[in-house]
C-alpha cells in the first residue's frame, strides 16, 4: 500500500484529534506530506474517525490529484495544499473545530498572547481569515494570506488550521491553540488578560529554537 505508514498515522492522529473534541463527529481533518514524493495523504471526506482504516486514507499529489485510495479526499484538500506549496518546511496540516478557536473564530477575534505557549505557533497573535465557503480554493488562499508566517490561522465562522515539521507537532500544536483561547476565554469571563508584549515573545520565539531534546521536536513546555 501507498504511504502507509503516513496513512496509519493519519488514522491513528484522527482519533486521538476525536477523542479530544478538538472536533465532533466527522469534522475537521488530517494531513502528511512526503515532500520526497510529491504526494499527501489525507483523511477522506465525511468518515467517522473511528471508522477510517489506512485503506481509507486517500494519497494525492498537491493538485488533488488521485493517485491511490478508492475515497473521496477530504473536502477541505487546498486548505491541506496551499500550505506545502507556500511552507516548505511543513510536512503536516490539521484542521479542528475545536470550541475555544471555533468560539474566537465565530467572534471574528485572534488569540492572543495570554500564554507563552503562542509562541509554538512562531507568532505573538493567531489571526482570523475573513470567511470563505468551506471547502473551497477561496478559503485556502484567504487562510495562507492571513497566516502569514505564523504556523497557525483560525478562519472565521469556521475553526482552526495548524501546520508543523510532522504529524506530531502539527497535532501538538492544535492542542496548544485550544489550550490558549479557552485560557483567553475564561480570563476574558472574568476581566481583561494581560497580553504579553511583542518584546516578551520574541524572547520567548528565541528560545523555542534552541528548545526540547531534537531541534525541531519540541516534548513539551
Amino acid at each position: 500500500m501507498l504511504m502507509q505508514e503516513e496513512r496509519e498515522l493519519v488514522v491513528e492522529y484522527g482519533k486521538k484529534m476525536s477523542a479530544a473534541r478538538l472536533s465532533t463527529g466527522t469534522s475537521g481533518n488530517i494531513s502528511i506530506y512526503n515532500a520526497e514524493k510529491g504526494l499527501m495523504a489525507i483523511s477522506p471526506s465525511g468518515m467517522d474517525y473511528f471508522s477510517t482504516q489506512p485503506e481509507d486514507v486517500v494519497i494525492t499529489d498537491l493538485d488533488a490529484h488521485v493517485v491511490d485510495g478508492v475515497r473521496k479526499p477530504s473536502s477541505e484538500w487546498a486548505l491541506h495544499t496551499v500550505f506545502y506549496k507556500n511552507k516548505p518546511e511543513a510536512r503536516s496540516v490539521v484542521h479542528t473545530h475545536s470550541m475555544y478557536c471555533t468560539t474566537f473564530a465565530v467572534l471574528g477575534q485572534p488569540v492572543r498572547a495570554v500564554h507563552y505557549v503562542i509562541g509554538d505557533a512562531n507568532t505573538d497573535t493567531v489571526l482570523c481569515a475573513p470567511y470563505q465557503t468551506f471547502g473551497t480554493v477561496e478559503l485556502a488562499e484567504t487562510a495562507i494570506k492571513v497566516c502569514g508566517d505564523s504556523n497557525a490561522v483560525l478562519l472565521a465562522n469556521h475553526g482552526l488550521v495548524v501546520c508543523g515539521g510532522n504529524i506530531q507537532s502539527a497535532y501538538s500544536l492544535a492542542c496548544n491553540m485550544e489550550y490558549i483561547a479557552e485560557l483567553q476565554y475564561r480570563a476574558m469571563c472574568i476581566g481583561t488578560p494581560n497580553i504579553l508584549s511583542k518584546e516578551k515573545m520574541a524572547k520567548v520565539l528565541e528560545k523555542f529554537k534552541t528548545y526540547g531534546q531534537t531541534p525541531g521536536k519540541k516534548t513539551g513546555y
